[in-house]
């Protein structure tokens, strides 16, 4: 199923999208959907419910307002780097090159506050005078269904709930500016997230093409079977002493094509249009202000 969070009459509702992506049927899931979006709906399949049934009629997209499909996730998004070999060989002349010996022994984890999601169409807004070099970064996002702790990489992916696309926004002179990355990740906006979430019976993440482009021009173009540490590693890896509930997210990385790979470095502007699509999830495409 597709489960989108919107908001049609002053309130934010979760509901089924349609197959063709065009119409969604709200949900019956009360006042915890008007707080919490599609998180209502994993929390409450995670207890044992069924999903509920239609709350009206289905609408036209044309006709709501859509949201992030977590628009508040619970808690910091559990986010890793330099997943993709390719991105990781753009990166190496950068101050990262002296971590490329480690490539292949931990993933590298860091997060981004919950705050900083926002909904596709929204826009992604520069920092004026605290950052000049605003980058995008593509990403598959998994979307924990059934929480636990120290889930081995064998059963990991019982605990998925789907998958959803994620922008990792990223003024990268103040993550470079810093030991840990979380500050320069976690700037309002700086994580745009959608079109809706898609259950992990629908699509098979381990080989999706990712692509993305920057005022149409291609800039990202990877499949996911190119991680370096697969969704049930980074499950594993992330679950290691600390429990995952329903509705956390990780991010898996983002392959080669970033702006600071480049020569010279392309920097995000007022006025750029940022499209990132994956296979079977849809399109999310952002302003940027």
């Amino acid at each position: 199923m597709k489960v989108a969070t919107f908001r049609w009459g002053g309130r934010r509702q979760a509901g089924l999208v349609s197959d063709d992506g065009a119409r969604v049927t709200p949900l019956a899931l009360g006042e915890r959907a008007q707080r919490l979006g599609a998180l209502a709906l994993i929390e409450s399949m995670a207890e044992g419910a069924p999903v509920p049934r239609a709350a009206g009629p289905s609408l036209p997209m044309s006709a709501i307002e859509p949201e992030a499909p977590l628009p508040m996730p619970r808690r910091n998004l559990f986010c890793v780097g330099r997943n993709y070999r390719a991105h990781a060989a753009e990166l190496a002349g950068s101050v990262f090159r002296a971590d490329a010996a480690k490539l292949d022994e931990w993933p590298i984890v860091f997060t981004k506050v919950p705050e900083c999601v926002i909904a596709p169409g929204a826009a992604i807004r520069l920092p004026r005078g605290i950052s000049e070099r605003i980058d995008y970064e593509a990403e598959l996002a998994v979307v924990i269904g059934t929480g636990g702790r120290d889930i081995r990489a064998s059963r990991a992916m019982a605990h998925v709930w789907g998958y959803t696309i994620v922008n990792d926004v990223t003024a990268r002179d103040v993550q470079m500016r810093h030991s840990q990355w979380d500050l320069g990740k976690s700037f309002d906006t700086f994580c745009p997230m959608g079109p809706w979430l898609v259950s992990a019976d629908e699509v098979d993440a381990t080989d999706l093409e990712l692509t993305c482009r920057v005022n149409g021009e291609m800039r990202q173009h990877a499949r996911t079977s190119q991680l370096i540490f697969d969704i049930p590693t980074l499950i594993e890896t992330c679950s290691r002493g600390i429990t995952l509930y329903p509705g956390d997210v990780i991010a898996t990385g983002t392959p080669a094509g970033v702006g600071m790979g480049m020569d010279p470095p392309r920097w995000l502007r007022a006025g750029d249009v940022v499209r990132i699509e994956i296979e079977g999830l849809g399109v999310l495409e952002n302003p940027v202000a």
